[in-house]
C-alpha cells in the first residue's frame, strides 16, 4: 500500500482505485456493518472506456478496501450507473425470506455497425452480502426505446405508500417509476421541464426527505440532478439540486426552486447521491460524489489511475434568510484521521502568520473561526510561484478558490481558473473548514452553507501555507490544523 501512496498526485485519505479509471459513485448503501461504493470502472485503462461496477467496502467511511469487480459487461452491454437497496422484506424474491442486497442499474449498448445505443434497466442481487453478485435472468426490468439518454436509476423504499420508487434520467428530465418488487415497473411522472439547468444531459438524480433546521414536524423532499458538459459552458459538468414535496408518485419544486442551485460551487464535484439504508439510530443522509469534470477528466496528469472521490458529507437542510438551503458538511469520522499539529485561540494576526510560515503539509484540516472588515484567506501546497487561495472578498461577500496558479494546469485550457460564490447571510463571526490533499481541496465556508470542490496538481515540495489579510481588518478567534494521516 505505501507504493501506491507514494505515487504522484496519489490522494491520502481520498478513495481512489489502484489501477485504472474511475468515474460516478453507484450502488452506495450500508449492510451488515459495512458501508458499500461502487463506482463507474475501466479496469484496462486510465480513460473513460468499456464500464465495470468496481467495489470497495469500509466500516468507518474512511478507510477503504477494495474488492474484486463486482458487475462485468455482458451481452447486454456495459454497466452504466445505478444504485443498491437493502431488500429488507425480500419483495424481489431473491433472498428466500431473508434480508440480501440489490444493484439496480443502466445496461448500455451500442448496436453493431451503426452510431445507435440503447440504455435500459437491470438488476443484480447478492445472496452474500455483497462478495458476489448475480445478475437476474429477466433483464432488462425498465426500456423505453423512445428515450436515447435513460439511464443512472436510484431506487429506495418509499414508506407510506409501501413501495419502490425509481428516479431515472431520461434527457433532459427526472422520470419517477414505481415498483412493489425491484422487478416491474410502472411510470409514474416526469419532473424537470421548464425548471433548473438544462445546458447539457441531465444524470444521476437523487431523491430524499431531509428535515428542515433539524425539527422532526418540518420536512422537505430534495432532488439531485447533475448536468454534463457541453461545448460552449466553461464550467463543465455540475450538480444542481431542487427542493420540494414528494407524495410517492409526484415530486413538485418549491418556490426557492425557481432559480438554479448548485450543490457546490468547484468545479470536482459530479455526479454524487446518498448513501441507501442508512440506520435510522444514525439518521444522517450521507453524499459522496466523483471529484473530476467532464471536461478535462480524461486529461488529468495522474499514471497508472485516474480518478477520486470526495471527502463523505453529510447533507442538511438550514433556513437562512428566510429560504431553505442545502448545507454540506465533513462527515464526523474523518476526526479519526486527525493529528494535531497547532491550536491557536485568540492569536495575534502576527502570531498566526509566523506559527504557519514554519510548517510544511501536503495533506491537511484548517479550521479557523474569524471576523474581518477586509480580503482574508489562506494560501495552501504553496512553494515557488505554485499556491491555491482559499479567500473571502469584504467588499462582494464572495468565498472563492483560486487555483490559477495551483500547479500543473496545462493539460486543458479551462482547468485554471477562480470558482467562487456568495454568502446569504454575513454571520458576526464565520467558520472556514479547508480540507488539502496532494491533488484536491475542499472547502466549507460559514457550517457548509457554501461548499468548493477542486482538483489541485502541485509539486509535491509544495507544502508552504500562508496567512493573508490587512493586518487591522481580521480578528482570528481561533485556529486549529491537524494534519491528515
Amino acid at each position: 500500500m505505501n507504493v501506491i501512496r507514494q505515487e504522484k498526485y496519489r490522494p491520502s485519505y481520498h478513495f481512489s482505485p489502484k489501477n485504472g479509471w474511475m468515474n460516478d459513485p453507484n450502488g452506495m448503501v450500508y449492510f451488515e456493518g459495512r458501508y458499500h461504493l461502487f463506482y463507474q470502472h475501466h479496469p484496462f485503462g486510465t480513460t473513460w472506456g468499456p464500464m465495470h461496477w468496481g467495489h470497495a467496502v469500509s466500516t468507518d467511511l474512511v478507510n477503504w478496501e477494495e474488492q474484486p469487480i463486482a458487475l462485468e459487461p455482458d451481452g447486454l452491454g456495459t454497466i452504466f450507473s445505478g444504485s443498491a437497496v437493502v431488500d429488507e422484506r425480500d419483495t424481489s424474491g431473491f433472498f428466500e425470506g431473508k434480508p440480501g442486497l440489490v444493484a439496480i442499474f443502466t445496461h448500455h449498448y451500442s448496436l453493431p455497425n451503426t452510431d445507435q445505443i440503447r440504455q435500459y434497466q437491470s438488476l443484480a442481487y447478492s445472496t452474500d452480502s455483497g462478495e458476489s453478485w448475480i445478475k437476474y435472468a429477466g433483464n432488462p426490468v425498465l426500456e423505453d426505446e423512445h428515450c436515447v439518454d435513460f439511464r443512472d436509476p436510484k431506487v429506495f423504499w418509499h414508506k407510506s405508500t409501501e413501495q419502490w420508487v425509481m428516479v431515472l434520467a431520461c434527457g433532459q428530465t427526472i422520470r419517477i417509476y414505481h415498483s412493489p418488487n425491484l422487478k416491474e415497473w410502472t411510470f409514474a411522472s416526469e419532473f424537470g421541464h421548464g425548471i433548473g439547468s438544462h445546458d447539457a444531459v441531465w444524470e444521476c438524480p437523487d431523491l430524499f426527505p431531509l428535515y428542515v433546521d433539524e425539527k422532526r414536524e418540518q420536512v422537505k423532499w430534495v432532488m439531485l440532478v447533475s448536468i454534463g458538459d457541453t461545448p460552449g459552458i466553461r464550467e463543465g459538468s455540475r450538480t444542481q439540486y431542487f427542493t420540494g414535496e414528494f407524495d410517492g408518485t409526484t415530486f413538485v419544486a418549491d418556490a426557492e426552486s425557481e432559480k438554479v442551485r448548485w450543490l457546490d460551487y468547484g468545479r470536482d464535484n459530479y455526479a454524487g447521491v446518498c448513501w441507501s439504508d442508512i440506520p435510522a439510530e444514525d439518521g444522517r443522509r450521507l453524499f459522496m460524489g466523483w471529484m473530476s469534470n467532464w471536461r478535462y477528466a480524461n486529461q488529468t496528469p495522474t499514471e497508472r489511475w485516474r480518478g477520486a472521490m470526495s471527502i463523505p458529507r453529510e447533507l442538511a437542510l438550514e433556513t437562512r434568510k428566510g429560504t431553505v438551503a442545502l448545507a454540506q458538511r465533513p462527515v464526523r469520522e474523518l476526526e479519526g484521521l486527525r493529528d494535531p499539529v497547532l491550536s491557536l485561540t485568540e492569536p495575534s494576526w502576527e502570531e498566526v502568520r509566523n506559527a504557519l510560515s514554519s510548517l510544511q503539509l501536503d495533506c491537511y484540516e484548517l479550521v479557523a473561526e474569524f471576523a474581518t472588515t477586509g480580503d482574508f484567506g489562506f494560501k495552501v501546497r504553496e512553494a515557488d510561484g505554485q499556491e491555491t487561495l482559499v479567500g473571502y472578498t469584504f467588499a462582494t461577500q464572495q468565498v472563492y478558490v483560486d487555483r490559477t496558479q495551483s500547479g500543473r494546469s496545462d493539460f486543458h485550457e479551462d482547468f485554471a481558473g477562480k470558482h467562487g460564490a456568495s454568502l446569504t447571510i454575513l454571520p458576526d463571526r464565520m467558520d472556514i473548514r479547508i480540507y488539502v490533499d496532494r491533488s484536491s481541496i475542499e472547502v466549507f465556508f460559514d457550517r457548509g452553507q457554501v461548499a468548493i470542490t477542486d482538483l489541485i496538481f502541485p509539486d509535491a515540495e509544495a507544502k508552504g501555507l500562508e496567512i493573508f489579510s490587512a493586518e487591522e481588518q481580521v480578528t482570528v478567534f481561533s485556529l486549529e490544523l491537524y494534519a491528515l494521516k
